[in-house]
């Protein structure tokens, strides 16, 4: 655990000990991620400096847009190589026509959220809502599908694959939805609202 921290109040940055917090551990999807909700009360806290936290977060919705993209290539990755190996009716799994074409998909999908992560690196608030406006719903939809053609072994506790699925579907959510971001994206382009 931290020994300080780091707490936004009212545009400005504070410095608290941990042990003037009460941390209370809250469920969670991914296990590896763990959650809590933190309360202070009569903290002491020193003042470090002016912070634009609407920035900070959008700093890290495009960091965290090539953590899925991490998420996407290795659940994709790992895909492949089974269904090289994996046999059904005397041949490869992954030389069926419908198995190439899922595959095929998914690449491209990677491929688009390899240049979304890369363009969010600029820390710009549109190339953040793009990232991940589209990085999140790829994540997700790639560890799934991998799930779905990894066959058995994918729903078993003994394949990490519900590790992945389990991070892409937190990360997801974690700053911001999709439809959150496309939202966001829509002002900023100054398209207009619904009707």
């Amino acid at each position: 655990m931290a020994d300080v921290l780091l707490v936004p109040v009212k545009g400005t940055l504070h410095a608290v000990p941990a042990a003037e917090a009460t941390v209370e551990v809250a469920p969670s999807l991914d296990l590896t991620r763990p959650i809590a909700t933190v309360t202070f009360a009569g903290s002491v806290a020193e003042p470090l400096g002016a912070v634009d936290v609407a920035e900070t977060l959008r700093f890290g919705a495009g960091l965290l847009a090539s953590e899925q993209l991490g998420v996407a290539e290795w659940c994709l990755e790992t895909t492949l190589a089974y269904v090289k190996e994996r046999y059904q009716f005397a041949r490869p799994v992954g030389s069926f026509q419908a198995i190439k074409h899922r595959l095929a998909d998914l690449w491209l999908d990677v491929v688009r959220a390899r240049a979304a992560a890369r363009g969010a690196t600029d820390g710009a608030a549109m190339s953040a809502a793009v990232a991940q406006a589209w990085n999140a719903g790829v994540a997700v939809h790639v560890a799934e599908e991998a799930v779905q053609l990894h066959g058995g072994i994918g729903m078993t506790w003994e394949h990490p694959l519900h590790l992945f699925l389990k991070r892409a579907k937190s990360a997801e959510i974690a700053l911001g939805t999709p439809g959150e971001h496309r939202e966001a994206l829509a002002a900023l382009a100054d398209l207009p609202g619904p009707a």
